[in-house]
């Protein structure tokens, strides 16, 4: 994610329902704590959820006007949330048509981030969501951030959870931990999980010794650079989406890479980030690797 002195705006995906704020809260906070810009996208798609009288119109004009209209509403109800919830933060409404991944893609362009909010869904519902959220966030050249539905547990220290393993995308991911950790005065848990099924012919205690040496190099630069944040380096054995799972459920937020653009979308996130986009109790932050400065 940008810097705090970096003036791009944070993009959010707007949903029409005003039950479902739980991003656009997240989103016009993080824009307070950077004092940058928030632009809301609404992405209008017949039929647009949440208008209950919605009635198909006699013609594609009358159809294509009803969906601004609709969408105008949500986005007008979108800012004015925000600007009661974060009042000095510059706040603008963009309605949009179109498929809502190439909208949100082609926003996240000049963005900071683009945050985007997931919660439990029916079947039909859910796959549909997944599929533009993991779209947006294969091919974003930007962070992505996925709120999840607020969870009954309360952190019980501010710190964020980053996963490492030693390349280049999460030595992105590192980065942009320790500028979250940094901006909320929170705490950073990187974690290196390394699974002995997958090591071959190495012994458990050099294979340990080489993850910790790669741990290390990929924070202790990184860390020299924040030296008010503090860092706790963890080596775990296990499954990484378990392990990323049960640690995000008491963090600020859990950060993630991706392995860059090009290709199927399942390849270029990984299982494990797909795993803990599902699984985790707290934001997900997924950060390519080929991170603009």
């Amino acid at each position: 994610m940008a810097r705090p002195e970096d003036r791009r705006p944070i993009v959010a995906g707007v949903d029409p329902d005003p039950a479902k704020r739980w991003a656009l809260a997240w989103a016009a906070d993080e824009a307070a704590l950077r004092r940058v810009p928030l632009r809301l996208v609404h992405a209008a798609t017949p039929p647009t959820a949440g208008i209950r009288r919605w009635e198909p119109p006699s013609s594609w004009e009358a159809c294509t006007r009803a969906l601004r209209e609709a969408g105008e509403q949500v986005l007008q109800a979108a800012v004015s949330f925000v600007e009661a919830r974060q009042p000095g933060v510059e706040v603008s409404g963009l309605p949009a048509e179109g498929d809502p991944a190439w909208v949100l893609r082609e926003q996240g362009h000049d963005a900071a981030a683009v945050v985007l909010g997931s919660w439990h869904l029916s079947r039909v519902r859910e796959v549909f969501s997944a599929s533009v959220t993991l779209n947006v966030m294969a091919h974003a050249r930007c962070p992505v951030v996925v709120v999840p539905e607020p969870q009954d547990t309360v952190p019980e220290d501010a710190y964020f959870v980053v996963g490492v393993d030693g390349s280049a995308r999460s030595a992105a991911a590192v980065d942009v931990a320790f500028q979250e950790a940094a901006l909320r005065g929170a705490g950073l848990r990187a974690l290196y999980v390394w699974q002995p099924g997958l090591l071959g012919v190495l012994d458990e205690h050099a294979a340990r010794k080489e993850c910790r040496r790669l741990l290390h190099e990929t924070v202790a630069d990184r860390g020299a650079a924040y030296p008010d944040v503090a860092l706790h380096q963890e080596l775990v054995g296990g499954h990484p989406v378990k392990v990323l799972t049960e640690a995000s459920a008491h963090a600020l937020g859990l950060v993630v890479g991706t392995r860059g653009h090009g290709g199927f979308t399942g390849m270029l996130l990984g299982s494990v980030s797909q795993g803990v986009l599902h699984h985790a109790r707290c934001p997900v932050i997924t950060v390519p690797h080929d991170l603009p400065a």
